[in-house]
């Protein structure tokens, strides 16, 4: 549902589960995972092989210039697209010129001309040239200017026909560019796949950039297209402005589309950290009422091996923006972790079995060690007593339902 409520194309997701269900039926629970959580796991892993499973990077300029063709249809943004590539490439160092050579819609050299100006790289045009006449001749002046890579802004119709592709088949002949990049609008969602397909079969593409994935879109478009051409997305646009525009990342793109956020890092530092048989002697503990504190101590510290929690909390979707709102009574604050561990760790093994030992004079000698008061002492007691009173309510009422509760942090 995930997948089609991204627009997926429906022929792509109905492979995709059918693959997912192969290598998900009868996998073995990792440690530290739930089953649920393994499945978000493994679906994510097929999504990001689905698109990919690194970075694809463009071509190097070797033997400069190197051609860079933009193609697509009218309105899938090619002519600000070739703009922000050409900024892209220019703040890693290189030297680009763009080739306005879309000569049939209105007012598109003009545009060029303007966000070439904006973005502080060079424009090459002859007005009403022929394309293929326009394109020579701004790779003879690229290689006059030192230019490594020529990036030509191609023309576009509103549907693929066959005088658009012999123009494109012309251009690719003659000039063999380094890459041919179709540009294609996220909003279009399945129709990008027919786009997709159509280019393919008759340019044989070399990558892909996707515009407009600032909208609503969780980016089906990118796993369709991937999925049906065969060919790598390269870069995405992200924003109007010009340097609203970036590599593809696999991985950032599932989680995407899967509406995410980033629970999966937070699944992978879990994973690293917490001990599932440890969790499982946990639970018993906290079902036959036997917790101590030595068991609170050692879950606050896998928890701290997770990282900060406020940015355990940032990976939570939905989660975050509560924070920012306070979380009710939740407090976020390091420091009082801090403090609940060095109270504890002031104690002698004795005491954290056995907090009821705990008189008067243990306890300022506890405070002393820890450098907090005896106030302090007396409230983190309270606190695990209280917890206490909550798992063993907890383990009645799943007692009752029949139900079983596992992974719990008890702080």
């Amino acid at each position: 549902m995930a997948l089609l409520e991204a627009d997926v194309n429906y022929k792509v997701v109905k492979n995709f589960t059918s693959t997912l269900s192969e290598r998900a039926v009868g996998a073995e629970v990792l440690k530290s995972l739930t089953p649920g959580q393994q499945v978000i796991k493994i679906v994510h892993e097929e999504l990001v092989n689905l698109m990919g499973e690194s970075q694809s990077k463009i071509v190097s300029p070797d033997n400069p210039p190197k051609t860079l063709m933009l193609v697509g249809l009218q309105g899938s943004g090619k002519t600000t697209t070739a703009a922000k590539l050409a900024l892209h490439l220019k703040k890693m160092g290189h030297r680009p010129l763009l080739a306005a050579a879309d000569i049939y819609r209105p007012a598109a050299i003009d545009q060029l001309h303007v966000l070439g100006k904006d973005a502080d790289v060079p424009v090459f045009s002859q007005g009403q040239e022929k394309p293929d006449k326009i394109v020579a001749a701004a790779h003879k002046t690229a290689k006059q200017e030192g230019n490594d890579y020529l990036i030509v802004d191609t023309a576009g119709r509103l549907h693929i026909n066959e005088e658009l592709m012999s123009e494109l088949e012309l251009l690719k002949k003659k000039f063999d560019p380094g890459e041919i990049l179709l540009v294609v609008d996220s909003m279009t969602g399945q129709d990008a796949v027919n786009v997709a397909k159509s280019f393919n079969e008759q340019l044989g593409l070399t990558g892909v950039i996707l515009t407009k994935l600032d909208g609503d879109t969780r980016g089906g478009a990118a796993l369709s297209v991937r999925a049906v051409a065969d060919c790598p997305i390269k870069y995405v646009g992200t924003g109007e402005k010009l340097d609203s525009f970036e590599p593809f990342f696999p991985e950032r793109m599932a989680s995407r589309i899967l509406g995410m956020g980033d629970m999966l890092s937070l699944i992978e530092k879990a994973q690293g950290v917490v001990d599932e048989e440890k969790t499982r002697e946990l639970e018993k503990k906290m079902r036959s009422q036997s917790l101590t504190l030595e068991d609170f101590l050692e879950q606050l510290q896998q928890v701290k091996q997770m990282g900060p929690l406020e940015n355990l909390v940032e990976m939570i979707p939905g989660l975050n923006k509560a924070a920012g709102k306070g979380l009710g009574n939740l407090s976020l604050d390091e420091k009082q972790l801090a403090r609940v561990e060095a109270i504890i760790n002031s104690m002698t093994r004795e005491e954290r079995q056995k907090p009821e030992i705990i008189n008067s004079s243990r306890r300022k000698r506890i405070a002393s060690g820890s450098g907090t008061t005896v106030q302090d002492v007396n409230r983190i007691l309270k606190q695990f007593e209280q917890m206490k009173k909550l798992m063993k309510q907890m383990g009645s009422m799943e007692k009752g339902k029949g139900k079983k509760k596992k992974g719990f942090f008890p702080f």
